[in-house]
């Protein structure tokens, strides 16, 4: 006897999919960001150093999004 898997499936509209894993994504929206950075050479030397950072962040209907983040660089 061969068992044949059975999966139920189901129709489903677009507005219905819109509500599955987010949708799109309407209404208002509102954003801010900034950004900052030090940068430092030195050719006798041959010393080049870098620092910066920026920090974001995004309002929606969905959610809040935020992003901080900060870079250093060093060489010789």
């Amino acid at each position: 006897m061969a068992f044949t898997p059975q999966i139920e499936t189901a129709q489903m509209s677009d507005a219905e999919l819109d509500t599955v894993a987010g949708g799109q994504a309407g209404g208002a929206t509102a954003g801010a960001g900034a950004a900052a950075g030090l940068y430092v050479e030195t050719t006798a030397a041959g010393l080049t150093t870098g620092v910066g950072g920026g920090l974001g962040l995004a309002v929606s209907p969905q959610g809040i999004a935020a992003d901080l983040h900060l870079n250093a660089a060093i060489a010789s």
